[in-house]
Parts: C-alpha cells; structure tokens; sequence
C-alpha cells in the first residue's frame, strides 16, 4: 500500500476545520450586520440610515457590509426575513402540543404580542418604516404577512371545525386578527398603559372570540 504524503490527512483535517470556523465567521458577522441595521433602522428610519451608520453600529468598516449586502435596499429586505423567521419560530415553539382550536388561536396571539414586546424595533421595521417606502417593500411586507395569515387562518379554520368559530371565510377573519394585532402593536410604541402584552393578548382574543362564537339560536 502506497504510502501517503507526511501530515496530508491532518492537513486536511486542519483545512476542512479552518473552513468551518470561516463559515461560522462570517454568518456571526453576516448577523452581528443585521443587529446593528436594525438597531440603526429602528433609530434613524430607513431613509435617513446609510451603510456608514450601520458600519460604525456594528463596529466594522464600511467596505465590510457591501461584502454581505449589495445596497442598503438589501439590507433592509434581508432584515426583515431575518425577522419574519424569527417570528414564525417563536409562534411554531408556542404552539407546540397545542392541539385545541381555541387554545392555539389563543397561544398564537399571546406569542406575537410577547415577541413583539420583546422586540419594539421590530413593530418599528415592520408596522412605520416598511409602511412609506414604496411598492417593492409593500411586495416584500405583503409576503411577510402571507405566512402569518396563513397560520391565523389554519387555526381559525380548524376552530371552525369543532363548533368554536362562526361560519364565515376563515381568511377574512385572519385578515381582520392580523390588522388589530399590528395596529395595538404599533400604539404600544408610545405608551403601553402599564399593560403586560399577555393580558393584551387574552384581552384580544376574548373580544374576538366574544364575536366569533356561534349564537344560540332563541327559543
């Protein structure tokens, strides 16, 4: 048997370790950009942020962004994936063993009140900034929103199922929880009234299920 070069096994263990920690490099400073710009974002508003804020947020040269991010324009969409993912997670773990149709619909709303309580800048990218800044973003938000609704309207319909829910398009009804959800969201910017979010969460979900209930029809 041919004997191999001295050192090339470990060499290439050596290698294929070096590239690992690159890789895992490089996704910590891909993220460490996407804090800082939300953080920057969130502060400044979109158009009055450049890639120097950014820059100097997240403690790198200004040439280092452009090696993730191609404009600011990217950035920002990028960013708001980044927090779309993390929301639908979020929702995904409290959900989780729930199987109840109202006790989901509740869990659901109770879990976006509380990430979105936890993370103010993300009400500020998602329900001021993405607002005003032109078709493409609406585009961009519309999608967000979609896999949103989509889990709403899951949970309403299976609550349709078992008598809990009226009879009505489970989408509309989604629509309707999405818009009263991202309107309290964006109010608790100024002032949350000393309310925890998991009480303004029940408190949603009681009003809407106070009108979403069947009614007994009178004798």
């Amino acid at each position: 048997m041919a004997a191999g070069r001295p050192g090339a096994g470990m060499s290439a263990a050596r290698t294929g370790r070096a590239r690992a920690v690159g890789d895992e490099g490089k996704e910590r400073r891909r993220e460490a950009i996407l804090a800082a710009a939300k953080r920057v974002f969130a502060k400044k508003g979109y158009h009055a942020t450049t890639i120097a804020d950014v820059a100097k947020a997240a403690r790198i040269s200004y040439g280092s962004v452009y090696w993730y991010f191609d404009s600011k324009d990217a950035l920002f969409h990028a960013l708001m994936d980044s927090e779309e993912l993390a929301l639908r997670r979020h929702i995904d773990a409290a959900l989780e063993g729930v199987e109840d149709g109202e006790a989901a619909f509740r869990a659901s709303v109770r879990a976006t009140f509380e990430f979105f309580e936890g993370d103010r800048n993300m009400v500020k990218l998602l329900f001021r900034d993405s607002l005003v800044l032109g078709e493409r973003f609406d585009r961009h938000l519309a999608g967000i929103y979609e896999g949103f609704i989509a889990d709403i309207e899951h949970t309403i319909a299976e609550a349709q199922a078992a008598g809990e829910v009226i009879d009505a398009p489970p989408r509309m009804i989604a629509f309707s929880v999405a818009a009263l959800i991202g309107q309290l969201a964006l109010r608790r910017l100024a002032t949350d009234d000393g309310v925890a979010a998991a009480v303004v969460a029940d408190f949603v979900v009681t009003l809407l299920l106070d009108g979403l209930r069947p009614r007994r029809e009178r004798s």
